[in-house]
């Protein structure tokens, strides 16, 4: 059996068992659904790659938007409760015609973004976060992949950090530049801690005229 365009042999024989031909499953991966089992579960709430955002918007799994449609919620009412807190549940005609929630449309650049996310493989709810924090995709791609929350990833950008340089580092921002405060300067922090000097040595190292450049050197050979 040949490879689809733009799949694997393992990829094809995947989608294929899923039930899916190749055009379908190419618009359901450009939709960023990578999986065949997910996108199956899509398609048993009546979604479309081009309408399966209506479910994502709301940071909904497959699974739970399955569920809420199995109550005979919609897309948008769901999504809106999700983001409330609910878990999928049915919900009395009154309260569907007079929802306690409304989710506003996303921004076509907040979509991009979360599409961007998705297929890169991010997990709805980590993706959504990031665009709601305003991200954009192909700058939010490798810090929502290690699942470093928006904020932080912020935070750590601003210092001069990789997502894997703050991944490694498995501390949140606020202890690192607490650990390293009156060490180096603050725009130093990242080339010295990426180097694999702590703040001692580091200290110590640009005491003896040792400079940032030269620690970033270090950090490019690590």
């Amino acid at each position: 059996m040949s490879a689809w365009k733009g799949f694997t042999q393992g990829e094809t024989r995947r989608w294929r068992r899923a039930g899916f031909e190749e055009e379908e499953a190419a618009a359901w991966r450009e939709a960023g659904v990578e999986d065949p089992d997910d996108a199956r579960l899509w398609r048993t709430t009546g979604a479309t790659p081009s309408s399966v955002i209506s479910w994502q918007r709301g940071g909904l799994t497959p699974r739970e938007a399955v569920r809420w449609h199995e109550h005979g919620v919609t897309p948008r009412e769901a999504a809106a409760r999700h983001l409330a807190g609910e878990p999928p549940r049915r919900v009395p005609l009154m309260a569907r015609l007079f929802p306690r929630a409304r989710l506003s449309d996303l921004e076509p650049g907040q979509a991009a973004a979360l599409r961007t996310l998705l297929r890169a493989g991010v997990p709805v709810d980590v993706a959504r976060a990031y665009t709601d924090a305003g991200w954009d995709g192909g700058a939010a791609r490798d810090w929502a992949a290690r699942r470093i929350p928006p904020a932080q990833a912020g935070v750590f950008r601003a210092m001069g950090f990789t997502a894997p340089e703050a991944a490694r580092l498995g501390r949140a921002p606020m202890e690192v530049l607490a650990g390293w405060w009156g060490a180096v300067p603050l725009e130093e922090v990242a080339a010295w801690c990426a180097a694999g000097l702590g703040p001692r040595e580091a200290a110590a190292q640009r005491a003896a005229g040792v400079t940032a450049e030269q620690a970033a050197v270090l950090r490019a050979l690590r």
